[in-house]
């Protein structure tokens, strides 16, 4: 999640993600998303077990940000909020 192209970023993960990222988009999600103004999703991953989510989302949380900024930009690089595209 973040509030605008290269701007803060969240990452989390979720067994449902229509349902959370809707929480986050109505302030509803944690408190981190609400207190930095954090509603567009610019980036998923699926995986195939929540093990394999959470092991992903850590690693994930420990890259630099410029590597985040990189992996965001490589598969969305117009920075495009890809809520519409989930929320069919």
């Amino acid at each position: 999640m973040t509030d605008e192209p290269s701007g803060t970023l969240y990452i989390g993960v979720t067994g449902n993600l229509a349902a959370r990222i809707q929480q986050h988009r109505e302030g509803r999600g944690s408190d981190f998303c609400r207190e930095h103004g954090l509603t567009r999703l610019v980036y998923v991953e699926q995986h195939d077990t929540m093990v394999e989510a959470i092991t992903r989302e850590k690693a994930l949380k420990k890259w630099k940000r410029a590597w985040k900024l990189n992996l965001i930009g490589k598969m969305n690089p117009d920075w495009e909020d890809l809520w519409e595209k989930i929320n069919m």
